[in-house]
Order: structure tokens, then C-alpha cells, then sequence
């Protein structure tokens, strides 16, 4: 109750008129509250989007790589605010790889479909294979994933349930695992989509006109068979949709979005919904992502015109930035956006939050006392910075500027322990709190080029002594109290602290924010050590608080 009357009170001085309103929309809202929507509709890094409608009902997936737990999945039901509902993967296998980080690896392009009951969800795993989960409800549990065919360099693949019960899968290709690309290839499922039957054929070539065809999503419209899949690369790209009376082609195709006279570069790929029941007119949308850089991949909405029988998107082909919102027969749904604040009163983590790598216990856990405890890490003897740490607790940056504010104990055992509050990328900086000797350090850690191997550097602020002590006689622990800040603006992150949480003092430069490999930059916490001699310390976060 202290803690819930603490969050209510912050709120009302950052909106004292609103208080709801604030609770729902988050720092990213991008429903204009008079029936448009004003587009990215999430201002995170929901890489390659993939949406499936069950009635009025939307659910969202995306690419999640060694992030787990993997495939967020998010529901809307006019889609344009959405939340976090649950994820469909709990860990990566092999164990024995993904328990350490695997940069860009692990979970690419997922395609979600709703068949006789259930949810699937297929992804590529470039080094392994096709792999499927499925569930029946999506925002429960999810079983454990089978691989549907092993292999090396299949990437982003979708299935199609025809109407006579057959299943189809179409899929894409990594050059670099394959030594190919840009071509797609349609193959026979068993019914149930859990093995291939057929061989793979090549249903589509993007060749020089159509290059780097990739992320295809197959659909069933009116007797033709449609692939829609982006071309052209990320950044320069532009979308096609085909279409042929065979799963296996010849498939003829159309362009039917690029960036035109916009600042949308290379709309990507995405999903097709349609609203209302199958072979009524209804409402068509699609979905796809537009790269911003150290934000990651963000998603946009975009109406779909078949008026010559060609899904044309957008307004005649280019994005839109503001639209009206998609009319579902359902009564209007309250502006939220996915959750990135967090209090952890109620025993568990909000489901914003990821590691890098498969969880390990050790790493942390909620307490009933209303903490997220993190434990500090033992760094490898050859430590060089972050990029390997996997216990980094990490979420997506919700919106171009924000402010995320924690109150935090660290709790240190002994010299070398450190905790506090990071922006992770392939460049990433921290501010933290390094136990030495009998006091603090509170420090700046930055890497530039952390995925390519550089140290880090660590610039000394103040020295703190600590506000608590242990008078236990065996394992003592220093603890320091802190309200730790970041305030993010156009690609940039400036840190404060303060010892009060009212008189905030600046903690070093601007760090300039970098994606990570295949994401976006991500803030959180860390907690590690070098060469420990006994116990862990901690890293005790009461709450994190994200505002606009």
C-alpha cells in the first residue's frame, strides 16, 4: 500500500489532472483520442511484427533473437494500443549455447496463426532450423517448441492452412548461412505443421529488380495464394505483394508500398489483418516496422486498399503518419501502451523485462517485500565489458524521449561489487555504485564498441559512504541507498542521482545510444563483481519509474 500511495503521488506531480490517463498511456501514446491514430503505433523495438486476428481480438509477435523470455506477444483489439500479454518461450536450446549470450542469434522473424482452436507461432533459428510452438491460450503458457525441419540458414517462415486441411510453409533465406538469398521457397507440411513432407521448391526469385526478398507471409484471398514480403534491404527498401492460383507458384508481383516522398524509410515487412469475417469486405490493415536507428525497430500501421484487386498500402502506396483508426465493430478501446514502469509489489517482474541470455536464478529475483533483487555476477577472470554479461535485466526504450527514474540499495559484500542503472547497446554506459574499501564509488562505465571487444572505461564522480551497515561478525555487507535517473532525448541518455530523491546532480557527459545486434538500445539494471572471495552482493530495485 506505501509503495502503490509512493507511485499515485509521483504521478499527480507529473500530471496532478490525470492520473489515470497517465497510468494507461505511458510515455508513447499514439491514439490522438478522436479516432485517429498518429503512426509509429509502438515507439519500441517490436522487430519484424507478425499479428493474427481471433474476432475482435489482435495478437502481436516479434522477433526476440537471445532476449529471453522470447516472443513477447501483445494484444490490441483496434490495432493501435496494445499491451504485453505473456511470452511463448521461456528459454532458448540448446541449453548449452544460449545460456551465455548469442548476439543477433536465436529467435528470427516469427510468423503467428490461429488454426482450429490453437496458436502457432514458427521462427527461424538460422543455425538450427524451422522451430514451432503452440498454445490455446496465448497469454497462458506456451508448449515446449519442436524443431519442424533442422537445418542451417531457413529464416522466417509462415504457414498456410489451406481450405482442404493442407499445410503450407514458405520461408526465406540468411546469405550467411546459406551462401544464398532473396529467394523464397514454398514446401508441404504434415497437417498438424509439425514436419515437412514435401521438398522445398523455389516459388519466388527477387533476382537484381526484387533483391534481398526476405520475410514472407503467406495468406489466402478470393482462390489466389499471396505472399507479402519486404525487399531492398532494411533502410532502402520497399514492400511486395504476389500472387499466384498454386502454393508453389509462378507468382506475379506487385510493389505496393515504399518510402515515396515520406521520412519512412524502407517500410519492412509485417502482417496483413483483415477485420470482419472471412470473404465479407470488411476492413484490410498491415503492420510493419520502420528502423529508427538506436530505438530499433518500431511499428507502423497502415490502411489497405484492394480496390483493383492489389492490396495497395498506405495512401496510394506511401506511409501514412496520422489515420483513422481501424473500425472493429468492438467498443473503443482505453489509449495504453505495452508496460515499462515497474513497482514489483506483487511477487513478479513486469513483462517488459528480458534477459540476455536464458535465465539462471542466481541472476535474481523478486522478493515479497515488493524488491526486484539482483544479484551481483562473477565476471570472467578476462572480463573486457558487458557484451558477455548475461544477467543483465533489460527492457526496450518505449519512446524518443523519456525519463526512467529508480530508487535502489546496493548491498555489497565486498571490493569490486557493483550495481546500478544501464543503457546496453554495441556502445553502452552505466552509472553504478562500486563498493571500495569501506565506502562508494559512485562511477560511469562506458564502452564504445563493446561488441567488437573494447574495454571499458570508468570515470570516477564521488565518493559516498555508506548509510547502513551489517554488525554481523561473518560476511558483512556496506549498503547505499540512491534514486538513480535517466533522461533520453533524440538518441542520447544523461544520468543523474541523488541521495533524497528531491535535488537531482548531473552524473557526467551525454552517452550518444547504439543499437544492439538485430535491437535496439535497452535500459536496465546490472549487478556484477570481479574476482569474488565470498558472498554476492546485491542490487535491491524498489521501483523504476518511466515518464514522459
Amino acid at each position: 500500500m506505501k509503495k502503490t500511495l509512493a507511485r499515485l503521488s509521483f504521478l499527480a506531480l507529473l500530471c496532478p489532472a490525470a492520473i489515470a490517463p497517465a497510468m494507461a498511456q505511458g510515455v508513447w501514446c499514439p491514439d490522438n483520442g478522436n479516432g485517429t491514430y498518429t503512426n509509429p503505433v509502438l515507439y519500441a523495438d517490436y522487430s519484424d511484427p507478425d499479428v493474427c486476428a481471433v474476432g475482435n481480438d489482435f495478437y502481436l509477435t516479434a522477433s526476440s533473437f537471445n532476449c529471453i523470455p522470447g516472443l513477447p506477444i501483445l494484444h490490441s483489439t483496434d490495432l493501435v494500443n496494445w499491451q504485453i500479454v505473456g511470452h511463448a518461450l521461456k528459454a532458448l536450446e540448446p541449453r548449452e549455447l544460449f545460456d551465455q549470450p548469442q548476439h543477433g542469434k536465436g529467435v528470427w522473424a516469427p510468423a503467428i496463426r490461429h488454426h482450429k482452436g490453437e496458436f502457432y507461432i514458427y521462427w527461424g533459428d538460422p543455425d538450427h532450423g524451422i522451430m514451432m510452438v503452440k498454445t490455446k491460450d496465448p497469454a497462458g503458457d506456451w508448449e515446449q517448441p519442436v524443431c519442424v525441419i533442422p537445418g542451417k540458414g531457413m529464416i522466417d517462415p509462415c504457414p498456410l492452412w489451406d481450405d482442404d486441411g493442407r499445410c503450407y510453409l514458405v520461408n526465406g533465406w540468411a546469405n550467411s548461412r546459406a551462401g544464398f538469398n532473396s529467394v523464397l521457397t514454398v514446401r508441404e507440411l504434415s497437417p498438424d505443421g509439425t514436419r515437412a513432407i514435401g521438398l522445398p521448391r523455389i516459388a519466388f526469385d527477387g533476382g537484381q529488380v526484387n533483391h534481398t526478398s526476405e520475410g514472407p507471409k503467406f495468406y489466402k484471398r478470393d482462390g489466389w495464394y499471396w505472399i507479402m514480403c519486404p525487399a531492398g534491404g532494411v533502410e532502402m527498401g520497399w514492400q511486395l505483394a504476389m500472387r499466384s492460383r498454386s502454393p508453389y507458384g509462378p507468382y506475379e508481383w506487385r510493389r505496393v508500398m515504399w518510402q515515396g516522398s515520406t521520412d519512412i524509410n524502407g517500410p519492412h515487412q509485417g502482417a496483413w489483418v483483415h477485420i470482419g469475417k472471412e470473404g465479407e469486405k470488411g476492413e484490410d490493415w498491415f503492420l510493419h516496422f520502420n528502423d529508427k536507428g538506436a530505438y530499433g525497430r518500431v511499428v507502423y500501421l497502415q490502411p489497405v486498399d484492394w480496390s483493383d484487386g492489389w492490396p495497395m498500402m498506405g495512401r496510394n502506396g506511401e506511409p501514412v503518419t496520422t489515420w483513422r483508426k481501424p473500425q472493429t465493430g468492438k467498443q473503443a478501446q482505453r489509449p495504453t501502451c505495452p508496460q515499462s514502469s515497474d513497482e514489483f509489489d506483487n511477487g513478479q517482474i513486469g513483462l517488459q523485462w528480458q534477459w540476455h541470455a536464458n535465465y539462471q536464478q542466481f541472476y535474481g529475483m523478486p522478493t515479497a517485500d515488493g524488491y526486484m533483487r539482483l544479484y551481483t555476477h562473477d565476471l570472467s577472470p578476462d572480463f573486457v565489458n558487458l557484451w558477455e554479461a548475461p544477467n543483465l535485466l533489460l527492457q526496450k526504450t518505449p519512446a524518443p524521449r523519456f525519463t526512467a527514474t529508480a530508487k535502489v540499495r546496493f548491498a555489497s559484500k565486498e571490493d569490486g561489487q557493483y550495481g546500478g542503472l544501464v543503457m546496453m547497446g554495441r556502445d553502452y554506459s552505466a552509472l553504478v555504485l562500486l563498493r571500495q574499501g569501506d565506502a562508494f564509488l559512485l562511477q560511469r562505465h562506458t564502452c564504445i564498441g563493446a561488441d567488437n571487444g573494447q574495454a571499458e572505461t570508468r570515470h570516477t564522480l564521488a565518493t559516498l559512504q555508506p548509510n547502513d551497515r551489517d554488525t554481523i561478525p561473518y560476511s558483512p555487507a556496506i549498503y547505499m541507498d540512491m534514486y538513480l535517473r535517466m533522461n533520453v532525448k533524440d538518441g542520447k541518455c544523461r544520468y543523474s542521482y541523488s541521495l533524497d530523491g528531491k535535488r537531482y546532480h548531473d552524473a557526467g557527459e551525454a552517452f550518444t545510444m547504439k543499437e544492439g545486434k538485430w535491437i535496439g538500445a535497452k535500459l536496465g539494471f546490472l549487478a556484477e563483481c570481479s574476482g569474488r572471495k565470498s558472498s554476492r552482493g546485491w542490487l535491491d530495485v524498489d521501483w523504476i519509474r518511466i515518464s514522459k
